[in-house]
């Protein structure tokens, strides 16, 4: 687990800073988007959480993970997005086309099950989203949005049978 140190532990609070920037940005940016629907909200949120987790360095207690801090953070400052701006609709089968660049490009297959976690309500969609393409454990995914394991680990579980439902019958490979 990686551990931050505040700014009064660190030698550079600006290094600190560059170094979680560098490894965190395109997930936490991939993550923003697929919950706000948006590439210029994300790229807003991503900031915004930088900033936030910056200026909270010297009160990160070392809990939990960075990546895992940084994601509470990230999907708390996209809910304070939502509510402060009403989302303009987006076609949730253009989702995979307007995603920031992956470091591989999604798959046909892919495409289509993106699509439909993107159909998914917003809190069976934040499991997905932080378990499978942030490769979150349940503990951090729990941790993030301030549930218990048991509720990620249901909703989860509803999450897959909804998918599961609504790709039955569908050839992916069309």
């Amino acid at each position: 687990m990686s551990r931050i140190k505040g700014p009064d532990q660190a030698q550079d609070p600006s290094q600190e800073l560059e170094r979680l920037v560098l490894r965190y940005q395109q997930p936490l940016l991939r993550t923003c988007f697929l919950y706000l629907r948006d590439r210029a909200l994300a790229e807003d949120a991503v900031q915004e959480t930088f900033l936030k987790a910056y200026r909270s360095l010297a009160s990160f207690r070392g809990e939990c993970s960075e990546k895992t801090w940084l994601m509470k953070i990230a999907m708390n400052t996209c809910c304070d997005l939502r509510r402060a701006h009403r989302l303009r609709s987006i076609d949730p089968r253009r989702i995979p086309d307007l995603l920031p660049q992956a470091a591989e490009p999604f798959a046909q297959e892919e495409e289509a099950l993106v699509t439909q976690v993107m159909q998914l309500p917003r809190k069976l969609r934040e499991v997905v989203l932080l378990y499978y393409y942030q490769n979150m454990t349940v503990t951090e995914i729990a941790i993030s949005l301030g549930i218990s394991q048991s509720s990620v680990s249901g909703r989860l579980k509803r999450a897959r049978e909804k998918l599961r439902t609504l790709l039955e019958g569908r050839d992916l490979c069309e």
